[in-house]
């Protein structure tokens, strides 16, 4: 099957293919490919007008919301501004309401003059330069070809950028490293003119033509950019570094932000001044050709480029690259390094990168050092993730007030109101909000709301104003609170259910707080609950389990929106079969506690409420922290394991909820120890993560489990805080083995 193609959200136009400097690492002038020779000097007009008509009729078809097209060289000055205008002029009219036009140009500074900065203003084109620090960094390769300094005009042209007129249009600089400059000093020069974003890039080499190693070391490359890194930090960062940005992003689960690292799939096309279109310029340090395609605007597409193999070849991820990096820990990171920069004669591209070990190192480098601040609270504190779990509950309910827009009438308005007044009172909304189903109701009024299911709107007062009211009662704060009903039951959530008798099916109810317990007024009729844990000729409570030493947890079978779970929930236990699974619960968390004491109290604190489910397994859903179904039927020494099974499986749930673990744009597989099928990180780690802890329960299945925290470890997709957790369950691990 044909994968489909990846659309160009970025084309490089070659407006002038001469320079005036000449600088020694010049990939374009001092590399293998000098096909510049044999094109014109500036683009002429009509491959100007079959490019924009080109990029306007690709953003079309694959209904692009943007493309940024960069205005190159060369020295894409020496095109001058009359030419500049042109360009600028045709491709902003084909772009014209069909998708927005993000404008560059990126120069070396010498022509930069305020004449071309009122050009740019008009169109929106943001300007790049080239600088390498201070001057005697920038002088080793950027003079001019009498030898001259360039570096008094390019320090002028940047300063000209910074300046407030000028500054909207700063892209920021690009450095060339050369190892044999200090580091430190060129970044001390490139941060005191303040741009916007520091860009640093390897010199073009490859195994043909390595890189110089001054003294021979392997990672000359990565120390001196670590020694740019450390300043950088310890300065506070003030200026994003996008290299740096690239492996930061990636190490927490991120796309790589930068072609030269990173898998994400290259959008790249070169369109050269005599209109042909080519691969990424840098291919051209490899052989001469390597960037050619064989095609051009007059009489193809962008699409038929897009379908040539070295483009796909760039595209293909983790498949793309040598099946040593598919080996590597740090493949997301460093995507094999700059495609050029693989290239050997007589094996192509087929290799790892010629600065491979110089990637490594830099990519665990910058890990080593971030990895403590960089490893969310919540991965080895339970207190932290319900704190974060709570947070993440405020925010839905935050959405949900913004989606309803005015839709859920005068009852959401009141509800909202009062629910305002009770979270005045410090703590007293939060054990509403923290209750595990909350964030079902959440999510399903969300889904609803944004699905456009008729009625949808209106619902979400109810539980609303109920779970204000519930809150008030259980702070015991002088409100009264209307909340509607349906069918003559009023649902108080973490509380009971009341039966209205003598009202009308549907209505709304007054909710008042009285000593020890609630009074409810509908219609003429008047209920009083005197307490709301002991059951009542209409009230229900919610049962709790706390009998024969074991917690005191919610066994919540009331609540509509505990139907979040993965299987379906029987309706309200009669009270013998309640008393039997509650007895069944009791006895399974004494059997935790004597085999499995450190687990049954982490479970503890991290559980509040248990539902009775069909089906023989544990379930979580889509719920807030806390909650776990557990089987009706199973037996009181089927249920330890199956609680302790649940337990965990919801802490990784909650914990992926609020953190990634594991980067999910790759569809790599690993072999996973209790079946012959491999699987992707995401269920290998909650395999392991289940059964890490049942060596009680389950000797063979903790031994499986730590055969795969093995295959974890070499995983490239594990971000920071994916790393910490396999730390952690290694620890557990050794810990349960010394204990037995």
């Amino acid at each position: 099957m044909t994968r489909p193609v990846v659309p160009f959200r970025e084309i490089v136009l070659k407006v002038h293919s001469r320079c005036d400097l000449a600088c020694d690492h010049c990939y374009i002038y001092e590399h293998a490919d000098q096909s510049w020779r044999t094109r014109p000097k500036a683009v002429s007009d009509e491959a100007i007008f079959w490019t924009a008509l080109r990029l306007a009729e690709h953003a079309r078809k694959h209904a692009l919301p943007s493309v940024s097209v960069i205005l190159h060289g060369g020295e894409p000055l020496l095109a001058g501004p009359t030419r500049l205008r042109r360009v600028c002029e045709e491709l902003t009219r084909a772009l014209d309401g069909v998708a927005a036009l993000d404008l560059r140009i990126h120069t070396n500074g010498i022509q930069l003059s305020p004449r071309y900065l009122e050009l740019f203003d008009e169109f929106g084109v943001r300007v790049g330069i080239s600088l390498d620090g201070d001057r005697a960094a920038n002088d080793r390769h950027r003079r001019f070809a009498d030898g001259r300094s360039s570096h008094p005009l390019v320090l002028k042209a940047a300063e000209l950028l910074g300046a407030d007129r000028w500054r909207h249009l700063n892209l920021g600089l690009l450095c060339t490293v050369d190892v044999a400059n200090d580091p430190v000093a060129v970044h001390d020069a490139l941060m005191e003119l303040d741009p916007p974003r520091i860009d640093f890039l390897l010199p073009h080499a490859t195994w043909d033509e390595p890189p110089p190693r001054p003294g021979g070391s392997p990672t000359a490359y990565a120390d001196w950019l670590l020694a740019v890194f450390d300043r950088w930090d310890r300065q506070g960062r003030r200026v994003p570094v996008r290299l740096f940005a690239s492996v930061l992003s990636t190490l927490s689960g991120g796309p790589g932000l930068t072609e030269s690292l990173g898998l994400t799939p290259t959008d790249l096309v070169v369109v050269e001044t005599d209109g042909t279109l080519e691969q990424a310029d840098s291919l051209k340090t490899a052989y001469e050709g390597a960037a050619a395609t064989g095609f051009d605007v007059f009489a193809h597409t962008f699409d038929e480029v897009a379908a040539h193999p070295g483009v796909r070849a760039r595209q293909l991820g983790l498949a793309g690259v040598a099946g040593t990096c598919r080996e590597c820990p740090v493949v997301r990171s460093c995507g094999g390094g700059l495609y050029s920069h693989r290239y050997r004669s007589g094996t192509g591209f087929d290799n790892t990168s010629v600065y491979c070990t110089d990637l490594e190192a830099l990519v665990r480098g910058i890990e080593h050092r971030t990895a403590a601040r960089s490893v969310p609270a919540a991965v080895a504190d339970d207190g932290e993730l319900r704190s974060e779990q709570h947070e993440l509950t405020r925010l839905l309910l935050a959405d949900l007030h913004r989606e309803l827009g005015g839709r859920g009438g005068d009852a959401w308005a009141r509800a909202w109101e009062l629910a305002g007044t009770v979270d005045r009172h410090p703590g007293a909304l939060d054990g509403l909000l923290t209750h595990p189903y909350t964030r079902g109701w959440l999510l399903g009024s969300l889904d609803a709301l944004r699905e456009g299911r008729a009625g949808a709107a209106p619902r979400p007062a109810a539980r609303l104003a109920s779970t204000v009211a519930a809150a008030a009662v259980r702070g015991g704060l002088d409100l009264a609170v209307p909340v509607p009903y349906e069918g003559g039951t009023l649902l108080l959530p973490t509380l009971g259910e009341l039966r209205l008798d003598g009202v009308e099916p549907s209505g709304t109810a007054e909710v008042r707080p009285v000593e020890k317990g609630l009074l409810v007024r509908a219609g003429r009729s008047e209920t009083r609950v005197p307490r709301p844990d002991e059951p009542g000729a209409c009230w229900r409570p919610v049962r709790r389990l706390g009998r024969d030493g074991a917690p005191d947890l919610a066994i919540d079978d009331l609540d509509p929106y505990r139907d979040c779970f993965d299987v379906s929930v029987p309706p309200r236990l009669g009270h013998d079969e309640a008393a039997a699974w509650t007895d069944r619960l009791a006895r399974a968390w004494g059997l935790l506690r004597a085999r499995a004491p450190e687990q049954a109290a982490a479970a503890e604190a991290s559980l509040t409420t248990l539902t009775p489910v069909d089906g023989p397994r544990p379930a979580v859903g889509r719920h807030g922290i806390g909650a776990l179904g557990v089987p009706l039927r199973a037996r009181a020494e089927e249920l330890a394991p199956l609680l302790l099974r649940g337990w965990r499986r919801a802490r990784l749930r909650a914990l992926l909820e609020v953190t990634d673990l594991y980067a999910d744009d790759g569809r790599w597989t690993h072999p996973a120890p209790w079946q012959e099928a491999p699987l992707p990180v995401s269920e290998l780690l909650a395999g392991a993560y289940e059964r890490a802890g049942l060596r009680a329960f389950d000797p063979d299945g903790a031994e499986a489990a730590l055969r795969a925290l093995d295959t974890l470890g070499r995983a490239a997709e594990l971000t920071v805080g994916g790393k910490a957790l396999l730390a952690l369950l290694c620890e557990e691990a050794d810990r349960d083995r010394r204990s037995r």
